[in-house]
């Protein structure tokens, strides 16, 4: 079983990108891992923006990226470039923070102009941060996300389809890792 970091890089409370990241975190449970949330937007703001690397809160998060075996990164898609919120986290961690770990990165946004954000703009990023695996990441269109007056989460059947086979995919890659690094 491995331990999966779910990040949400959205700004917002009532994010599509929380609520979907929240959504897909059950499908990695229900295949045996452990789930751990992070909704960076929880961090203090005068932390990250203060670069203050002592700041309790910031120390958990890089203890928590230190423990996980893998990582689900998703972010809203602004100005064709991931969240500032999710920059300014991933500039406070170390800069191998992600070496040896499996990465999913998850985009969602108004418009399939932004679809390459997660290849051009997220990708490079958490390579440089040393990922031993980026998987194939999924941008999903804000239309294909409801959300109900009851707070529950409905996803297009097309987009439900594609997000559950790259989750899927994520959770073999981390099946596979532990007996990658026992053959190291």
């Amino acid at each position: 079983m491995a331990t999966v970091l779910s990040v949400s890089g959205s700004p917002s409370a009532s994010s599509r990108t929380g609520r979907l990241l929240r959504h897909l975190d059950q499908r990695l449970i229900a295949r045996g891992h452990r789930v751990i949330p992070l909704d960076v937007r929880t961090l203090p703001a005068d932390a990250l923006l203060g670069a203050d690397l002592r700041h309790p809160a910031v120390v958990e998060a890089t203890e928590l990226f230190a423990r996980a075996d893998g990582v689900v990164v998703g972010t809203p898609v602004y100005k064709a470039s991931y969240s500032g919120v999710l920059k300014a986290l991933l500039d406070l961690l170390p800069q191998y923070a992600l070496t040896g770990k499996t990465v999913l990165p998850l985009a969602t946004g108004g418009s399939t102009a932004h679809v390459l954000a997660i290849d051009y703009a997220l990708r490079p990023v958490l390579n440089s941060m040393g990922a031993a695996h980026i998987v194939q990441g999924w941008f999903t269109l804000d239309k294909d996300i409801t959300v109900g007056e009851d707070g529950s989460l409905a996803v297009a059947p097309g987009t439900a389809e594609a997000l559950g086979q790259v989750v899927d995919q994520f959770s073999a890659a981390l099946d596979r890792t532990p007996a990658l690094a026992a053959a190291s």
